[in-house]
């Protein structure tokens, strides 16, 4: 048992019981000659929107294209602030810039690591002026309008998607869900007493579907769901070259396609999520019931009661992490840090003239958070060995603190 290998992540098990289905895909991708667009895409597409209980889904050619064309179908556009957080995946803030506008961050509520909605009204209210002719607040220090706001679900679990949604009604802001890491995770509001799925609430969101999701494609996928069918039209513009038909072009566009290969596997894989999904959280009860206790002030991952998390990632919190991580990797198991910088301070963005301190909350859990194993078909032989690994380190870490 001792030398039993634990992957990170096992992408591998979980194909192969699909091999023949996908083989059948690929088949019929051949022998139509349907590579882009088509029936394929489009049934996946009706059944994203379905399972995300939204009205539409565009298939697009990843997470980031995503993003990038939610914020530019929205209208930002150049010399626009979007608002989100520092401790997510650069793709974010990449989208953000290259829709033309100015990322700009406000710090995580301590427990999910989520954006903190009173984080977002201290911005509002402190960093900016409201103008009450243009209908829009406008940041003290650069002048730009604030007109977007993405809050990140990340780790499988949604942002406090009420009373952000609030603040974007009295100011005037777009809300972008990224969604990327959520597929399935549902949120309680309270104002409409019912809950909502990860990708329904925003007037956009967006979803990639990077091989290691929780609906992960054999290569690059993404997808945006939204519920207004204008946005949508754009959406499906911008991917193809703004194309209305073939050759006619109404605007300016790109090449973010979603291959029809990927989107035969992606629907294919759909009718899956929801027992992968339920696998996931049963694992991560698990682990919180294995690890209640243990020496070493470990945080375990926050659930309130108003989330269903998806557990994409499962992070624990520790004040040595490279320590654990290390005598983890020596006992076999893999590991991985969701993220290791916080994007306001990595070298990508030295121009915007952040510094060390800005968001304090963000900045320690970006040096404390790694995520163990975590996949569908983790078995409890391997989880048991996670666990083992971990008490034994935090327990030699705990003894070396106290002499």
């Amino acid at each position: 048992m001792s030398d039993e290998k634990v992957p990170f992540l096992d992408l591998v098990t979980v194909h192969r019981g699909l091999q023949d289905e996908f083989v059948d895909i690929l088949k019929t991708a051949l022998s139509t000659a349907g590579f882009i667009g088509g029936p394929m895409v489009q049934g996946f597409e009706q059944d994203f929107a379905q399972f995300c209980e939204s009205r539409f889904c565009v298939g697009v050619g990843s997470g980031t294209d995503a993003l990038r064309f939610a914020l530019i179908a929205a209208g930002i556009r150049a010399g626009d602030t979007v608002v989100t957080v520092p401790n997510t995946f650069i793709a974010t803030t990449e989208a953000i810039s290259q829709a033309g506008a100015r990322p700009d961050f406000v710090d995580i509520d301590e427990r999910t690591y989520n954006m903190d909605p009173l984080k977002l009204r201290q911005y509002l209210e402190k960093e900016c002026s409201w103008d009450s002719g243009a209908k829009r607040a406008f940041h003290k220090q650069t002048g730009n309008p604030v007109t977007a706001v993405i809050p990140v679900h990340l780790y499988g679990q949604m942002a406090d998607m009420d009373p952000i949604l609030d603040l974007a009604t009295q100011y005037n802001l777009k809300v972008i869900e990224d969604a990327c890491q959520a597929q399935g995770a549902e949120y309680f509001s309270k104002k409409e007493n019912r809950w909502r799925k990860a990708g329904s609430m925003g007037h956009a969101a967006a979803f990639s579907f990077y091989p290691g999701k929780n609906l992960g494609a054999c290569g690059e996928a993404g997808a945006i769901t939204i519920n207004d069918e204008n946005l949508a039209q754009t959406c499906r513009l911008l991917r193809d070259h703004g194309q209305s038909k073939k050759y006619y072009h109404d605007i300016e566009g790109y090449n973010g396609r979603l291959d029809a290969i990927q989107a035969g596997f992606l629907q294919a894989k759909l009718r899956h999520l929801k027992k992968w999904n339920g696998q996931r959280q049963e694992i991560a009860q698990r682990y919180n019931k294995l690890l209640a206790g243990a020496e070493g002030g470990v945080t375990l991952p926050y659930e309130p009661d108003w989330s269903r998390s998806v557990y994409h990632i499962y992070a624990l919190r520790v004040a040595d992490r490279a320590q654990l991580q290390k005598r983890l990797d020596e006992a076999g198991i893999g590991t991985g840090i969701h993220y290791p910088i916080a994007l306001h301070l990595t070298k990508a963005y030295e121009g915007l003239g952040f510094r060390i301190g800005d968001f304090p909350v963000a900045e320690r859990a970006v040096s404390q958070v790694l995520s163990l194993p975590m996949f569908p078909d983790l078995t409890s032989r391997q989880q048991d060995r996670v666990v083992a690994g971990v008490l034994k380190s935090l327990a030699v870490a705990s003894r070396s603190g106290s002499r």
